[in-house]
Order: C-alpha cells, then sequence, then structure tokens
C-alpha cells in the first residue's frame, strides 16, 4: 500500500511540475498518467483491465455521450461570433457616452459593460482586450488612475467565469456531477444531480452582487478620492439616438434574457439554449455588420426576428397537435403558419451567414470556436485518464483521509480545499484545476454533507479568482499585452489586488448565507 500512496502522491506532483514547466495541459495529464500506470503495472501494484476501460469512459456517458457537454462549443460559437460582431463596442461607447460626466463614470460604464459581455460572451480574453482597446485610452485621457482603470479593466473581463452562461459552470457542473455521483454510491443513497440549470441559476445571484460589489468599489473612490477617477470634462460626441440606445443596448439583453430565460424557466435544456444563443448572435452579427452592399439582406434578418415573435404567439394560442381527435382546422392554419415563420426564420440565419462571409468574419470564428472546443475536449479526455490511474492508486482514499485528518472538521476540510484551489490559481489555468483537482476533493467534501450546488459556486467563485493572481493571471495578461507601454505590468498587478479582496469578499459571503447560491436552483427546480 506504501508503494501505491508513493506512486499515487509522485504522479499527482509531476502533473503539477510539468504544467508549471509550460507542457501542454492535455497532454501533460494523459502522458503522466500513462507512464506511472505502465511503471505501476510493472510493479506489479495497478491492474491492467482498469486501464483497459479508458476507451469505453471515453466513448461512453462521460464524454461522447454526455449532452450537457454538448452546449460547451454552442456557447463558445456564440461568444466568437458576438465578440467579432463589435457588439462589445457598441456597448462601451453607449454606456462612457452615458455615465462619462460623472465622477467614476468610465468605471461604472466598464463593469456594466463587462457584466453584459459576461452573460452573452462569456470570453475572458476578448472582453479584456476589446474594453483596453477602446476604454483604457479614455480613461488615462481623464486622468484616471492606471491602477484603478488596469484593475477595473481586468476584473470587469474575469465576471465572465461566474455570469451564467460560462464554459466553466458547464464544466464544473459535469465535474461536480460525478464526483456526486461517486458520492452517493459510497454513501449507498439515491444519487445526486448536479445539472447545468442548477449552476447556472445558482451563480446568478453571486455574480450580480459581485457586480454590485465591484460599482461599490468604483462609488468610494469617486467620493473618497475623486481625483483617480474624474468626470469627463469635454465631449465632442453627438447625443445617443434612441436607435443607437435600442440596438446596441437592447439587444444583447434580448439575447441574454432569452437564453437564461430558456434555461431558468425550463423551456430548454442548456444544450437547445445554447443553440438558441448561436441562431440569436447569427442575427445580431448580420444586421450589425450589414453595410451598404448588403442592405438588401437586412429585411431578410428583421423577418426572421419578426418569425420568432409569430411562433411563439402561434403555439401560445393554438394547440399544433395534430393527432387529437379535436385538430380542426386552426390546428393545421397554426402548423402552416410555423412551418413558414420557421422557413423564414431559417432564411434570415442563412442571411447572416452569408453577411458574416463577405466581411471575412464567418471561417475565423467557426475556426475559433472549433480551436477552443478540441482544446477542452482534449484536456477532458486526458483528465479522464489521469483521474482513473490515479484512483486506482487509492489517490481518491488518500485525499479523503487528509481531507478528514485535518483540524475544525468538515470545515476545516472545505477551507483545506478552497486554500489548495486559490493557491493553485496563482499558477494555473482554471481547467487544470476542474480537472486535475475538483474531482478529487468534490467527493469527500459531499459525503461530509455539503451541498454539491452550492460547494460548486463556492468553487466557481474561486477559480474567478485565477485570472487576477499574479503572476499568471490570464486577465493581467491579456491586458499587458493590448496595454500602451506606459502602463507597467506593476501597476496592472497593483490594481488588480483590491479587486481580488471583492471576490474574496463574495466567496465568504456565499459560504456564510449558502441560501444565495442555492435559492434560484430551488425555485427552478419546482
Amino acid at each position: 500500500m506504501e508503494l501505491e500512496i508513493i506512486l499515487a502522491l509522485g504522479m499527482f506532483a509531476t502533473a503539477i511540475a510539468a504544467l508549471l514547466a509550460g507542457y501542454s495541459v492535455a497532454l501533460t495529464l494523459g502522458g503522466v498518467a500513462l507512464i506511472f500506470a505502465l511503471i505501476g503495472m510493472a510493479l506489479g501494484v495497478f491492474p491492467q483491465s482498469l486501464l483497459g476501460s479508458l476507451p469505453s469512459r471515453i466513448q461512453g456517458g462521460a464524454i461522447m455521450q454526455n449532452e450537457t457537454l454538448v452546449a460547451v462549443p454552442l456557447f463558445v460559437l456564440m461568444g466568437v461570433i458576438l465578440e467579432r460582431s463589435k457588439v462589445a463596442e457598441d456597448l462601451l461607447h453607449i454606456a462612457s457616452r452615458l455615465l462619462g460626466r460623472i465622477n467614476g463614470g468610465l468605471g461604472f460604464a466598464v463593469i456594466l459593460v463587462g457584466a453584459l459581455l459576461a452573460a452573452s460572451t462569456g470570453i475572458v480574453g476578448a472582453t479584456v482586450i476589446t474594453m483596453t482597446l477602446i476604454a483604457l485610452p479614455s480613461m488615462l485621457k481623464q486622468n484616471y488612475d492606471p491602477r484603478l482603470a488596469t484593475g477595473t479593466i481586468a476584473a470587469s473581463g474575469t465576471l465572465g467565469q461566474i455570469i451564467p452562461p460560462s464554459i466553466v459552470l458547464i464544466l464544473l457542473a459535469d465535474a461536480v456531477s460525478n464526483a456526486a455521483s461517486q458520492a452517493s454510491s459510497q454513501m449507498n443513497v439515491g444519487a445526486f444531480v448536479v445539472s447545468v440549470g442548477d449552476l447556472f441559476a445558482g451563480a446568478l445571484l453571486p455574480g450580480l452582487i459581485l457586480v454590485g460589489f465591484y460599482l461599490l468599489w468604483i462609488a468610494l473612490n469617486a467620493w473618497l478620492r475623486p481625483e483617480r477617477c474624474p468626470a469627463a470634462t469635454t465631449s465632442s460626441s453627438d447625443p445617443l439616438t434612441r436607435k443607437e440606445i435600442l440596438f446596441g443596448l437592447g439587444a444583447p439583453l434580448l439575447l441574454i434574457f432569452a437564453v437564461l430565460g430558456a434555461i431558468l424557466s425550463g423551456v430548454a435544456t442548456p444544450t437547445e439554449a445554447a443553440a438558441i444563443g448561436v441562431a440569436g448572435a447569427l442575427l445580431l452579427a448580420g444586421l450589425r455588420l450589414s453595410e451598404v452592399q448588403d442592405r438588401r439582406l437586412v429585411p431578410l434578418i428583421y423577418a426572421a426576428f419578426a418569425s420568432v415573435a409569430l411562433i411563439l404567439t402561434v403555439t401560445n394560442l393554438v394547440d399544433l397537435r395534430l393527432g387529437v381527435a379535436d385538430a380542426g382546422a386552426l390546428a393545421y392554419a397554426g402548423v402552416a403558419v410555423s412551418l413558414v415563420a420557421t422557413a423564414v426564420f431559417f432564411a434570415g440565419v442563412f442571411a447572416s451567414m452569408l453577411v458574416l462571409y463577405r466581411k471575412s468574419q464567418l471561417s475565423p470564428a467557426l475556426q475559433s470556436g472549433v480551436h477552443i472546443t478540441s482544446m477542452v475536449f482534449l484536456i477532458l479526455i486526458g483528465a479522464s485518464l489521469f483521474s482513473l490511474v490515479f484512483r486506482g492508486f487509492g489517490g481518491d482514499e488518500i485525499v479523503a483521509d487528509l481531507l478528514h485528518s485535518l483540524p475544525g472538521g468538515k470545515w476545516g476540510a472545505l477551507v483545506g480545499a478552497m486554500l489548495v484551489m486559490f493557491v493553485l490559481g496563482f499558477f494555473l489555468d482554471f481547467i487544470e484545476i476542474v480537472f486535475v483537482v475538483v474531482p478529487l476533493v468534490t467527493p469527500p467534501l459531499i459525503i461530509m454533507g455539503f451541498d454539491p450546488v452550492w460547494l460548486a459556486i463556492l468553487m466557481a467563485l474561486n477559480l474567478q479568482t485565477s485570472f487576477l493572481t499574479p503572476p499568471f493571471g490570464f486577465a493581467l495578461f491579456y491586458l499587458r499585452g493590448a496595454a500602451p507601454e506606459e502602463i507597467k505590468t506593476s501597476q496592472i498587478w497593483h490594481g488588480a489586488i483590491p479587486f481580488i479582496g471583492l471576490q474574496l469578499m463574495i466567496i465568504l459571503l456565499v459560504a456564510l448565507v449558502p441560501e444565495l447560491a442555492t435559492w434560484l436552483p430551488s425555485i427552478a427546480a419546482k
């Protein structure tokens, strides 16, 4: 047994060291696990049959047949399309022109736009870079403190990791659900069910509260130290028109409500809602990128939006079931109208794709979506092999014994697990932590009596800090690459510290008041 413990701990330490050295995540997890599995088989402490079960794990419900994971490429594609349609630029221009004349106005605008982009695109890198290129020069021109300006932009970009729909929440839902199933089998009780919809609902209130914390920080600076975030003294921009506000602000909000509303109300599963989001993103991008030569396609895109309203109206007013005994002419007419409206909708989507193609944006968006999705699934396969081998050495029992031995009972175990994740966030990406650490620490914590949904939200909030913690916070990297040369790296790091503190405060608040994470899921379940 001692040899198995040594191999399990050695495998984990080797994987962490390789990741810190910069090797590919997926190949590191899979390669290290395979090497240690072969060593274990040579020493007679690892069963060969366990390694042979990997293909069935990949092709079975864990990965390839997991309907939950289908939402990943769809939400990724939705975010990439919106990012390339200049939605972020429109939102920033509108918000800054509305709020720029008050102290801290540009900071408020950046945070609100970051929240809206989080609920629509959820892509941290694209959000941070876009806001750095557009908002940071304006903030510096208005004599904002560079530390406050860069910290606000970096922190706002990370909101996409906690405000649904979020890729982090989808991956966490899969990891925590598997951990909950493992815990329930050890407890000999009914299986715990943790769905993506549960985490989307559970993360909504903490995410909005975190936005409020960010706004409060800017407001405190505007009140106590107004020289750090002064109001705009002059404005050469023309007044905003009603059309600019309705289209630039209303369209993304409509898409957000459609996607999240469909999930939280139970009308659609997260995967189906993601498909709705992709179609809506295509239509919005088609309208946004249409210019003079494409104006003839605009009516068709507008007709696609109208067809959605028509379909919803018909389905709510008319029983479209033709197989029932009392199906009459009204039902056949409703079906016919719905079919025509559906055809118009798909024609509008095709027209939007044609606009993106003519603007040379369709192929890059699809390539980016495939690239990100392939990366996630390759890491998932490597992580599946890693967890299989680690458990074969009894690593899950080692982690459980370690957590049980910590002082403070189950709360001491929770604090220990959260501290490990927080410290690893200084050096590792959130995906690596989700696929390596979460499957190891979650089953013992669930067995100790913690609610899986609440636990997953705490982990999601903890993982969000990894984007801001130096030296490897990705939001800081993105901002450093797009910021002017006069902005020092030390200023970026210093500006992120208050927002890291705010993120830790929301973690503590959710830990003390679990209902913040569990109330909405309980309501949605009804």
